[in-house]
């Protein structure tokens, strides 16, 4: 039980507060004149609500194999984003074929998504999750041996896709079965925090491998601790027919509307982020950082937003609801970054980029566990199938934010790709708040009809 005082603080009571600037930013309160709509909407959703699991072991075990599991799938792209420079110049490409090559590896990810989800549905998230987890190391290994051009390098990312679109349904599945309801907004932080801790990896990896003993064996290492990883994964609790038994229930059709809309908003915000962890470094570099300093930035805000997915869902867990407002707020905070990018882009000012950097991966990219998180709490019967359908959107978004932003680099600048971003988050922001209009429009009108 929280005391009267921090309901109001984390927005558990009907009056919109800010209880303080970092509150304020990431703690936005619904302003709902009735109880939570959000969670209303998961009752109207599902007939029930997830109740708090009974505490039991092996928590912090479920969490951790969902981090490193879903780290292992975002290596690939991460690290070809963060080791472009080397990469470009042992393989001759150019910034709009690395666009491409980002492009490919989501093309794949947005194909395997919504049948991903229902096999995880069908069969558990842990059984999707070891065998995923070699996949992706194997892949990694292909890219370290047999990486010779950059039609090969993108052939083995888009089968890296394809392996991440069912890794991500079933380590949602995953939490969501296994984690007690109250601490679910924390551990969706923390497993979407394993995204930009492989961007950090990758970032951390200029100047301590690809300077020193080539990009190649930081491929090899990703591939290793994806191995490792497999080893870790917690077996099913259930046998496979009794898994089958218990969940049949689908996702209600009458909410996939609202689900699209949601798809749609949370891919806007994803056009601008894939973009920018594809050319943050390649972008520093030639806005006049040297490579191991472009490198530090990437992974300094890499840090950053993984710390800030933690931290939303701590206080989403406290707040209770208004979960896509937050998000929107964000994403028009990361608007704010960008701008400072293109800033930095232009005037090649060290500041600007520290400051944009900062900004737009922890705001503008730190929201993904909390969009995640929100969709599951109001589709509990079917999370796997819920995320993947708004997967969806943000791994097709995820194909053109790269792509268009080489072609806007190769024929304009930076600082006027960094631009577009930021014209593209605010966008996503406004869908996303539509979506959430949509979903809660339910609530509204049973509410009105028991009056």
């Amino acid at each position: 039980m929280v005391s009267r005082k921090e309901a109001s603080c984390f927005g558990v009571g009907p009056q919109p507060l800010f209880c303080n600037v970092s509150r304020g930013v990431i703690g936005l309160v619904s302003d709902d004149s009735s109880s939570d709509l959000e969670t209303v909407a998961s009752k109207a959703d599902n007939g029930e609500v997830l109740s708090s699991a009974e505490p039991r072991r092996g928590i912090g075990r479920d969490v951790l194999s969902a981090i490193a599991a879903s780290t292992t799938t975002s290596f690939a792209v991460f690290l070809t984003g963060a080791l472009a420079v080397q990469m470009r110049a042992s393989l001759h490409f150019g910034p709009d074929s690395l666009g491409m090559a980002i492009s490919i590896y989501y093309l794949g990810a947005a194909a395997g998504s919504v049948p991903f989800g229902r096999l995880a549905e069908a069969v558990g998230g842990a059984r999707v999750m070891k065998p995923t987890a070699l996949l992706a190391g194997a892949l990694l290994a292909l890219i370290a041996l047999l990486a010779h051009s950059w039609v090969s390098l993108s052939v083995v990312l888009f089968f890296s896709g394809i392996v991440s679109s069912a890794m991500q349904p079933a380590t949602n599945l995953f939490l969501a079965r296994r984690i007690p309801r109250d601490r679910q907004g924390f551990a969706f932080g923390v497993k979407q925090s394993a995204i930009p801790f492989a961007s950090l990896f990758g970032g951390l990896a200029v100047p301590a491998i690809a300077l020193t003993i080539g990009w190649r064996w930081a491929f090899a290492f990703a591939a290793l601790c994806s191995g490792v990883t497999a080893l870790l994964v917690p077996r099913s609790h259930t046998s496979l027919a009794s898994y089958r038994a218990k969940h049949k229930d689908p996702t209600s059709p009458g909410r996939i509307a609202p689900l699209v809309v949601l798809g749609v908003g949370f891919g806007l915000g994803i056009f601008a982020a894939a973009a920018m962890t594809a050319f943050l470094v390649t972008s520093g570099v030639a806005g006049g950082l040297s490579k191991p300093e472009a490198g530090y930035l990437a992974g300094a805000a890499g840090a950053v937003a993984g710390v800030v997915r933690v931290y939303s869902g701590v206080l989403a867990d406290r707040r209770g609801g208004g979960h896509f407002k937050v998000i929107a707020l964000m994403l028009v905070m990361g608007c704010v970054g960008y701008i400072g990018l293109a800033l930095g882009s232009a005037f090649r000012v060290y500041l600007f980029f520290w400051f944009g950097a900062i900004i737009a991966y922890g705001a503008g990219w730190g929201w993904n566990g909390l969009f995640n998180f929100a969709v599951i709490r109001t589709h509990t019967k079917a999370p796997a199938r819920a995320t993947s359908v708004t997967q969806v959107g943000g791994r097709l978004a995820s194909v053109f934010g790269p792509l268009v932003f080489g072609v806007v680099v190769a024929h304009g600048s930076y600082a006027i790709a960094w631009l577009v971003n930021g014209l593209v988050a605010v966008l996503g922001a406004g869908v996303i708040l539509y979506g959430r209009h949509m979903l809660m429009r339910p609530s509204r009108e049973a509410g009105q009809a028991t009056k």
